[in-house]
């Protein structure tokens, strides 16, 4: 046994050795980090921890929250119209294996990560400041703000996951512990941040929390300062071109097997039917007459709860549902979350107060069961996709799937703003909201009549066809690559908990 892979085992040997003693059992965690900084270097936990914690977990929940008050008090536009924006801000998340394949092919002054780091924070500096400084911004230019300051997040997401999977393969033995600080990360940045964010709105304006953003943005920036990352030398640019080419004809080449595009296309459906109506239904807990007027403090902490609800969610399926055949359980939570939205419609129709319930109690509740339904929803959705990947080509084969999914909730968040632009729901107006609430639940529950599309089998099984799994040239790199499966799966379980 060579060198480098004695120092991972020993590693955490000291690790439980230091953890041994009652009073260090306390220290676990810094122990932990300080393993991991040893051995991958302190840089890159630094931009785990601020990319995932900060930047997404932390500025997400800020960036989620003032958006919603920025849409409805500064630029006092129809819950509609708020809905198809929302939409409109998440595109570049679309275009997520552009940039994959562009910090992994396209090294900039010799650099793969650095550069994409700065550009990114950047770019969120640039647009969270223009969107802060600027009294009365055009509705167009606070779009384009917004989306820019998007795109950086994006951005410094792909550029992070790529260094995830290169130390997972340079240390295998710490990938599981990598996968568990980027979830720690954003999970607790969230908390923090949905926490925090009612009472930044109400002290200092939605226009002052943009002000704000910029702090993780120039924190990503200092990322790609810091980051230690060896220079490529004599890089060939004309095989540019070329690696985008085979890459597509990689993938198109997979698609075309009904084993792959039948649940990529079940995996659409079923994000598109389920309407966003987040927007009418943020109205009206915050400005209806007979509304329950939530504080922005109590908006920000029924986020918080509704993100603890997520977290038990994922822990369920680890623990008891990860073996169970993807049809079966999606057959059950699919069904579940149809009837979870059941809780909203007795919400808005105030059955609650006839029952003594509280509003503030209720909304807390449903916030923690419908995030609960709706990650145990997603959670055998994205490990059907990372099943999906071919070798070779995993990476940007996932985030291929990762956009046809982010598609799905566009899909949806404009289908909710055209769904209560028809049934007339404004700033003023909210009495056809619970229709739109009832047909949002009717259409959740409609793929399941759709789910012959997704195969019987459980995870545990391998659903590549064998001409597949034997054809790609890159075959012989899967087990690195493999890594990077697993570390887009947090992200895009995060994109998808804020998009809810």
């Amino acid at each position: 046994m060579g060198e480098e892979e004695k120092l991972p085992i020993q590693s955490n040997q000291i690790q439980e050795n230091e953890l041994s003693g009652g009073g260090k059992r306390w220290w676990g965690p810094v122990y932990w980090l300080r393993m991991l900084a040893k051995e991958t270097h302190w840089s890159f936990v630094f931009g785990v921890v601020v990319v995932y914690g900060i930047s997404q977990g932390f500025g997400g929940a800020f960036g989620r929250v003032s958006t919603e008050y920025y849409m409805k008090d500064v630029q006092k536009v129809q819950p509609s119209e708020s809905q198809v924006y929302t939409g409109i801000t998440a595109i570049p998340w679309l275009v997520k294996p552009l940039w994959g394949l562009l910090t992994d092919v396209v090294p900039i002054l010799g650099y793969r990560r650095k550069p994409y780091f700065i550009f990114a924070g950047s770019l969120g500096i640039v647009a969270m400041l223009f969107l802060s400084l600027h009294k009365k911004l055009h509705i167009v230019l606070a779009l384009l703000s917004l989306t820019a300051g998007s795109a950086g997040v994006a951005i410094a997401d792909v550029t992070v996951d790529a260094c995830v999977a290169q130390n997972s393969g340079a240390h295998p033995s710490l990938a599981a512990d990598m996968q568990s600080l980027c979830a720690l990360s954003a999970s607790i940045g969230a908390l923090v941040g949905f926490s925090l964010s009612g009472i930044a709105v109400h002290v200092i304006g939605p226009k002052g929390v943009f002000g704000l953003l910029a702090i993780p943005s120039g924190l990503v920036f200092f990322v790609g300062i810091l980051l230690d990352e060896p220079k490529t030398h004599n890089f060939r640019y004309q095989q540019v071109s070329q690696n985008f080419v085979d890459a597509a004809k990689a993938m198109w080449r997979t698609l075309k097997y009904p084993v792959v595009w039948r649940p990529c296309l079940y995996m659409y459906l079923s994000l598109a039917l389920s309407f966003d109506i987040s927007e009418g239904a943020f109205y009206w807990m915050t400005d209806a007459e007979g509304g329950p007027r939530f504080s922005k403090e109590s908006i920000g902490y029924i986020s918080a709860i509704g993100s603890v609800g997520s977290l038990l969610g994922a822990i369920l399926y680890q623990y008891g549902l990860k073996d169970h055949p993807f049809r079966e359980l999606l057959f059950w939570t699919q069904l579940l979350f149809g009837l979870s939205g059941m809780l909203d419609l007795v919400f808005v129709l105030r059955l609650n107060l006839r029952f003594g319930i509280p509003d503030y109690f209720f909304v807390v509740i449903d916030a923690s069961i419908s995030q609960m339904i709706g990650r145990l929803k997603w959670m055998p959705l994205l490990v059907l996709t990372a099943k999906l990947c071919p070798p070779g080509i995993e990476g940007t084969f996932f985030a291929l799937l990762m956009s046809i999914d982010n598609t799905g909730l566009l899909t949806s968040s404009w289908g909710g703003g055209f769904l209560l632009h028809i049934l007339n729901v404004t700033r003023t107006q909210f009495g056809k909201l619970w229709l739109a609430v009832l047909i949002r639940n009717i259409l959740r529950v409609t793929p399941l009549c759709m789910l012959f599309l997704v195969p019987r089998s459980d995870p545990n099984s391998s659903l590549l066809p064998s001409e597949v799994l034997g054809s790609s040239d890159g075959a012989h790199e899967a087990p690195a690559l493999s890594q990077d499966q697993n570390v887009e799966l947090v992200s895009l379980v995060e994109s998808m908990d804020t998009a809810r």
